[in-house]
């Protein structure tokens, strides 16, 4: 009896373990607010290295979980790389937007470019 309620208590135990990471996953993924700070914040390294534990995890208990904590594993595990790579190819288009196009300006090149024709400009007074 005794034994019984011990093997709850580590189900428990395992169960609060895997949702702990995936919250703290989803917080460096930006998906969640950090409770500590009231912001959403993220940082792609710490949700994949949480990522990295939970597959870890994952695989160290392999045949030692019961059907509901491999479940669990398993779906958490999906989730988060899953918006993972949401959270990188939305990086990879932005920094392609951020790019000009071949032979465009970027609007920092335009004013850059009407700055130095006003300069050069016959009513612009000269130093």
């Amino acid at each position: 009896m005794a034994e019984e309620g011990k093997d709850q208590n580590v189900n428990s135990l395992y169960l609060g373990l895997v949702m702990s990471l995936e919250a703290s996953a989803m917080q460096s993924l930006g998906k969640m607010m950090n409770p500590m700070t009231k912001k959403t914040e993220k940082n792609l390294q710490q949700a994949q290295m949480t990522i990295d534990m939970l597959d870890m995890i994952e695989k160290k208990t392999r045949g030692n979980l019961t059907d509901e904590e491999e479940n669990l594993t398993k779906r958490v595990l999906y989730q988060l790389r899953m918006n993972y790579l949401d959270e990188i190819n939305a990086e990879k288009d932005k920094k392609s937007d951020d790019k000009p196009q071949e032979g465009g300006e970027t609007e920092e090149d335009k004013k850059d470019d009407e700055k130095s024709a006003e300069k050069d400009s016959p009513e612009s007074p000269q130093n």
